[in-house]
Formats: C-alpha cells, structure tokens, sequence
C-alpha cells in the first residue's frame, strides 16, 4: 500500500486554484500524481501551471462547464483517482443586508459547483470502481458565525452533500470526505483580516493561538485522498487549531 505521502501514479483534479486549492496541488505534485487545475481565474492558473500540473480556465457557476472541465481534466489525466473542490468565496454582511443578487452567487460558486463538479467526477470514479473525493469545507459549516448566512449556508450544504455522495458510491469504492479549515489566511480573508484589530480578535478565539495557513490543510487532504484512508468516509476533518472546542 502506498502512504499518504506517495501519490505516484495518482491522477488528481483540484477545483480551485487559490491559496488551499494550489497548495494541495503543489503538494500531490510532489508526491507524484499528475494534476489538473480548475479555475476561471487565468492568472493564478498561470502562477500553477508547471512539471506536474496542467491547467484548464473553466467557469465553474455553469453546469455544463462544469461537466466538460472535468470530462477533458479525465481524457488528459487517463482516468480520475482524486478530485479536490477548493473553491470559495464570501460576502460578510448581516442577513437583512444580504441581497438576492449576494445570496446567487455565493450559492453558485459554494455549493453549486460541489454538486456539478462532484457528481461530475463521481461518475468516473464510480464506473471504474475506485475514487477519492474530498471537499474544503469551514467551521462555518457548523459554527453561527454572525455575516456568514450565505457562506454558511453553503458549507453546511457541503458537509451535508458529501455524506449522501458518500453513502451512495460506498460500495463502488468511492470514498467522500470534506476538511473544515478554521480561520486561515488566504485571498478570501486577507482584507477583512486587514480591519484594525480583526486578527488580534480572530487568533483570540483559537486555542492554539494562531490562524491557519493553506500549507497546514495539504495533510489532512492528502490522508483523506490517499490509499490508507480507504476506510474513512462520510466524514467532516476539523483542521482549525482547536476552534469548534470553544
């Protein structure tokens, strides 16, 4: 058996090429697989692409952009092994400033594409009898966090997604799982943690006492899509230094 970090041979499709979605690339990458990369974002696809990874820009609010990007992701890679759905955005407002409009689109990119790109991905892995799907969740999921109604609602979706996917492809050798990062410094918190005081305020509320980095979510995701986790499904990987214990 292969260990979690031996991904030779591995042919890996990560949606999402922002901070935890390039990270995990880079990561199975250097252990080996061959990995595309989805995102409408050209220019931090361009920042990925190299010995490894390829790249396909893609629009994934669409759901037939969604089928052909992982269709042609399958036919280039020979198959699908991994699929990784990193993407995410927010819009931090309370609930009666939260217009239709925020509402559409944070469901679009949140929780649409982890349905059309997972079941997308799941129909390969189904009909070759093996597979390993894991989704970037958040402790929003699970935890009220005040201004978050649309992106928790969209990652409580997630976690709940994935359990249904993760029972019916069971017993095809499909396993689904998701790691809820708690507050991690990428592109989608890096203003609002710029607010004077936010990440004194932020750090104050994690045991561990600091805010997480994409590099400390490429452990849990790689365990998660690797050969020894082919008995682990259905599960929620709190990666968040201690943060749903308070």
């Amino acid at each position: 058996m292969k260990t979690t970090w031996d991904h030779r041979g591995t042919r890996a499709l990560i949606a999402g090429a922002g901070g935890i979605g390039a990270a995990v690339a880079r990561a199975l990458a250097d252990a080996g697989a061959a990995v595309t990369v989805l995102d409408i974002d050209r220019e931090q696809l361009a920042k990925l692409a190299g010995p490894g990874i390829t790249v396909t820009a893609a629009d994934l609010t669409s759901a037939g952009a969604c089928r052909a990007a992982v269709t042609e992701a399958a036919e280039r890679l020979g198959g699908l092994d991994v699929f990784v759905h990193a993407v995410g955005a927010n819009d931090r407002r309370p609930v009666l400033d939260t217009t239709d409009e925020v509402w559409e689109r944070i469901v679009a990119v949140n929780l649409n594409s982890a349905f059309w790109l997972g079941r997308a991905a799941g129909a390969f892995m189904v009909a070759q009898g093996h597979g390993r799907i894991v989704y970037l969740s958040s402790v929003s999921g699970l935890l009220a966090h005040k201004d978050h109604s649309p992106y928790a609602a969209t990652k409580g979706g997630v976690n709940q997604l994935m359990r249904v996917m993760a029972r019916e492809w069971a017993p095809s050798g499909v396993t689904v799982n998701a790691v809820a990062p708690g507050y991690t410094e990428t592109a989608l918190t890096r203003d609002y943690l710029a607010r004077p005081g936010m990440r004194a305020a932020m750090e104050a509320l994690v045991p561990a006492g600091r805010l997480g980095r994409p590099e400390d979510l490429v452990g849990p995701v790689l365990f998660l899509a690797s050969e020894q986790a082919s008995f682990v499904t259905g599960h929620v990987l709190y990666a968040d230094g201690g943060r749903t214990l308070v």
